[in-house]
Formats: C-alpha cells, structure tokens, sequence
C-alpha cells in the first residue's frame, strides 16, 4: 500500500512537472517575439530543435510490433492529423500569441476537452449529459469574463488573437477525436513520434513557401528561446504527461491539469510582467472548475 502511495505521488509529481513545462511554451514564445521574430520562424526553429529527437524515437519503435494489424490507410489518417493536431494547431497558436497575453491564451486553449464532448456529439452521436452540459457553459462563460475585460484593456486585436487561439484550441480538439481509434493501433509514443515528423515537415515546407527570413539573421536569444521551446515545452512534457497519466489514471491527472492556466499567469507575471485584473483571474477559476467537471464525469462514465 505504502508503495502505491508513493507511486502516486511520484506520478503527481511527474504530471505537475509536465504540465508546467507545457505551459511554460506561451511565455517563452512571447518572450522571442521581443527580438524581432514572426511567428512561422520561431515555430520553424521548435520544430527543427525537436526534430531529430522524434526521428530516433520514430526509428526505435518502427520495429515494435503491435496487437492490431496497421493498414496502409491508418498511415493517410496519420498524416491528416499530424497535419491537424500539431501543425495547424502550433501555428494559430504562435500567431494568437502575437496579439494576447501568454495567461489569457492558456485560459482558452484550455476549453478544449468542453469541444472534444461537441464534437463526439456533433459527429459521433455521443450523448452529452446535464453535468457536462453545465460544465460547457461554465467554460465559456469564464472564457468571455476574462477575454471581454481583456478587449476593454487592450483593444481590438484581442478579437484577432482570441480567434486564433480559439482555431488552435479546435483543431486540437480535432486531432483528439479523430485519433482515438489510431492510436491503440500505432501505440502512443509511435504514434506521437510519427505525428510530429508529419507536423515538423509540414512547418518547413510552410516556411520555405511563404518566408524570405533570413533562418540565421536572428539574435542568439531567438536561438535559444527555439531550444528550449523544442526540448523542454514540446519534447520533455509529452513524456512526462504521458507517464504520469499512467501512474494515477487521467481523472486524477484531469485535477493535475488545473495547474496550467495557474502556472502560466504565475510565469508571464514573473517573466513577462503581465498581470490579470480581478475579473480575468476569476474567469480563470470559473473556466478550470468547469473543465474539472467535464474531464471527472468523463472518467467515471468511462
């Protein structure tokens, strides 16, 4: 007993590292775009970082073999949802991330699981329940308490950036409905290596088509900040999540997830120094409890 207690709490541990980590990619990206970058050169840079260790990840787990035969189609839908999930996703992301706060994005990329339970229903007839229901709404209202105060302080681009964020949050959502049937079949590592190397392509084919930067014009900062994106916002977490999930099963990382949006104002405060009105911060709390709501009704319906 004493040592599934600690496993448990060696994988809360893990979780709330990961998390972190993963929220920290907001504010590193805000940070880079005070050296003069755009937003496909520094998604260019991540992705380049990151490359080469998804390609051995890719490379070692080929060769495993697993329960479900794979068909040559699985490699298409593959490819579409790395094209989805983590291409098109990254991108309105990092251009959201030019027009709003690194705390108020986390705060709406956060609503995705609420769009995961749309479009199971939209698509795949799952039924939503009156919990998740009110779950939804609460979401969405915490969403517009905390962007509308946001459009009253910085204007209008707040629109354009909220858009773009709001795109991301959907198309991740997306990626997620539609691999719940890949991945037992490819693996999550394998699946998530070979989905990356589909993203990082994607990337450098759209930034050799529509930019005329100069990859080594940058500052060192820009440099760095790509790295540390790539290593430690994008490879390192996937991992961590991923193991924590398994040692204390996703309703309890569900719990651990709240910490997101919490650690993302607490880091674009220190580094950034931006800072939430009383309002925004409530819409931060509204939106994680409704979240909450929706991730532990699922797992118990589960």
């Amino acid at each position: 007993m004493e040592t599934n207690t600690k496993q448990f709490w060696y994988g809360v541990l893990i979780g709330v590292l990961g998390v972190v980590l993963f929220s920290s990619k907001a504010v590193m990206v805000k940070l880079a775009y005070n050296y003069n970058v755009d937003p496909i050169s520094i998604l260019l840079l991540r992705m380049l970082f990151a490359f080469p260790v998804y390609v051995v990840i890719a490379f070692i787990y080929s060769k495993k073999k697993t329960a479900i035969p794979i068909k040559k189609t699985d490699y298409v839908w593959l490819v579409f949802f790395g094209l989805v999930g983590y291409y098109l996703a990254s991108y309105f992301d990092f251009v959201g991330l030019k027009y709003i706060k690194a705390s108020l994005e986390r705060i709406i990329l956060f609503l995705y699981p609420t769009m995961v339970l749309v479009l199971n229903r939209v698509f795949l007839k799952r039924p939503i329940t009156k919990i998740q229901s009110l779950a939804i709404a609460l979401t969405y209202m915490g969403v517009v308490i905390a962007f509308w105060d946001e459009v009253a302080l910085s204007g209008r681009d707040s629109f354009l950036g909220g858009a773009f964020i709001l795109l991301s949050a959907i198309t991740y959502a997306t990626y997620l409905v539609g691999t719940g049937w890949l991945i037992p079949k490819f693996g999550v590592v394998k699946f998530t290596a070979y989905a990356m190397i589909v993203s990082c392509v994607s990337v450098f084919i759209h930034f050799s088509i529509v930019s005329d930067v100069d990859l080594f014009s940058f500052s060192w900062q820009v440099y760095a900040l790509g790295f540390i994106i790539a290593l430690f916002a994008t490879v390192i977490p996937s991992f961590l999540v991923s193991t924590s999930i398994k040692m204390i099963s996703s309703s309890n990382f569900a719990i651990v997830a709240g910490v997101g949006p919490i650690s993302t104002i607490i880091l674009a405060s220190i580094f950034l120094n931006e800072v939430l009105t009383g309002l925004q911060f409530f819409g931060a709390l509204v939106v994680i409890l409704g979240i909450l709501m929706v991730s532990l009704k699922k797992e118990k319906q589960a």
